[in-house]
């Protein structure tokens, strides 16, 4: 990659972190509404791994014997070991250490090919050339594709980490992403725009832009018709797109589909950089890391895709009202199809970015209810496989009810933490992580927001079944 694509690329990703409120380094918001921290009397440390991985630690003099391993979401490959300022410091004003990685700067921004390896390799580093004496305890904390990361630590953790904080995360796996992001876009290009309109196999970055490019020129030329906003809202539920202003503290209602449709629009398109951007962007990363094109919609029945998505009676009510044929429509997008994977590219994204469900330790997730980036959704369908897979019991899914991926205040964050703290020392979760107690100790931390609250994310559309099967 030339110099001039890195900066082009960067460019362009920050560019899509500000519209959907994410610092792409680290994956979490731009603005953190924590009030800030005085962190105590800490030192710092880096290091380089065999593979070039670079990683940092901070440990603070009064340090409680736990360690926090950090795993910074999709963006440039830049040691963190905190999602923000504001958290890092709260956390070592606790007496929390914290350390974690780059990942391999060799290889994709999509970084799963190496991420766990160089996480727990950072541990390793940590405890043999850092600390005082091993950690009575480790968590692994995550965000974005960092909790897709630190979900796999979790599975893969026995004798290296205690418990696992899992904070915005594609935990649906690298598949389901892939997969529920092509519907969508099929959906658009097909009944809304060119049928031709390249999809996949981008190879660079202008191509990807360029077709994320036309996919919002189809939209914005929907919204002048109802017939155009029906076939749109279709789209973006299998986009699994949140109907939420920015601008409110709650979703627009199920009651009002003219006004979902509007918000979700605004949430995939509008800022004028759409998140549509981010997608194609991180289509490159993740074929890049998997060596060729790792999604297909070749015998996806769309008709049976919506049957279960929370926004159907939403798309019904704007076809009705649009005068559509709402079964017409999904037998086109059904019969039309013509996108394949390449099966070893597939087979490298399922052994690297799809969680199988087995925790070997507990783990917590939390999620806000209306992620504008990685859809709360990935949680319905986490919770399954995860009882599929027997591991129910060390599961616990916590929600707040706010706009933006990962846009979590620092109380909500260490609440977070003191909740594996919890499960981990003394072997039960009790009630610590219900609403109520979550909403309780974040509250009286004093450092944000604290919007927890009951929530049962559906089902995420066009998700492959669980377990997976091919």
């Amino acid at each position: 990659m030339s110099p001039r694509t890195v900066t082009t690329r960067r460019t362009a990703l920050r560019a899509a972190a500000i519209a959907v409120g994410v610092a792409v380094a680290a994956g979490v918001p731009t603005a953190v509404s924590a009030a800030a921290a005085t962190a105590p009397a800490s030192t710092s440390y880096t290091g380089t791994l065999a593979n070039g991985t670079t990683w940092i630690a901070d440990v603070p003099a009064q340090w409680n014997g736990t360690l926090l391993l950090y795993s910074h979401g999709f963006g440039p490959l830049t040691a963190a070991d905190a999602p923000d300022p504001g958290t890092q410091a709260a956390l070592l004003a606790r007496g929390y250490a914290l350390a974690g990685s780059s990942y391999d700067p060799n290889g994709s921004e999509w970084a799963l090919d190496t991420a766990v390896s160089d996480q727990f390799g950072t541990l390793a580093a940590v405890e043999s050339t850092v600390l005082t004496s091993r950690p009575a305890h480790v968590l692994a904390f995550g965000t974005s594709m960092g909790g897709l990361i630190s979900a796999l630590e979790a599975q893969q953790g026995a004798g290296k980490i205690n418990g696992a904080l899992t904070t915005c995360g594609i935990v649906g796996g690298g598949v389901n992403l892939n997969e529920y992001q092509i519907d969508g876009e099929y959906a658009i290009a097909q009944l809304l725009g060119n049928p031709s309109t390249q999809l996949v196999g981008f190879g660079d970055d202008t191509t990807a832009l360029a077709t994320a490019s036309a996919l919002t020129a189809d939209a914005t030329a929907a919204q002048t018709t109802a017939a155009g906003r029906a076939r749109l809202a279709l789209a973006l539920a299998f986009l699994n797109t949140t109907p939420w202003l920015s601008t409110s503290t709650t979703p627009v209602p199920a009651s009002d589909p003219n006004g979902q449709e509007a918000a979700q629009y605004n949430v995939m398109f509008g800022g004028g950089f759409s998140i549509m951007d981010f997608i194609e962007l991180g289509r490159v990363s993740v074929d890049q890391a998997d060596g060729g094109n790792a999604t297909w919609d070749v015998g996806t029945n769309f008709a049976r895709a919506l049957a279960g998505s929370p926004f159907k009676n939403q798309v019904e009510a704007l076809y009705k009202e649009a005068g559509l044929n709402l079964n017409a429509d999904l037998a086109t997008l059904t019969a039309n199809t013509t996108i394949k994977a390449d099966p070893a590219a597939l087979r490298s994204l399922v052994a690297t970015s799809v969680p199988t469900g087995r925790l070997a330790v507990p783990e917590l997730d939390l999620h806000t209810i209306g992620d504008n980036l990685v859809p709360v959704q990935n949680e319905n369908y986490y919770r399954h496989l995860v009882d599929q897979a027997g591991s129910g019991g060390l599961l616990r899914q916590a929600y707040t009810e706010s706009f933006g991926h990962c846009n979590f205040s620092s109380a909500e964050l260490v609440a977070g933490v003191q909740a594996v703290m919890h499960r981990v020392t003394t072997g039960h979760w009790d009630n610590v992580t219900t609403a109520a107690s979550l909403e309780q100790a974040a509250t009286a931390l004093n450092l944000g927001p604290a919007r927890f609250t009951d929530y049962h994310p559906g089902e995420l559309t066009g998700s492959v079944p669980t377990p997976y099967r091919w």
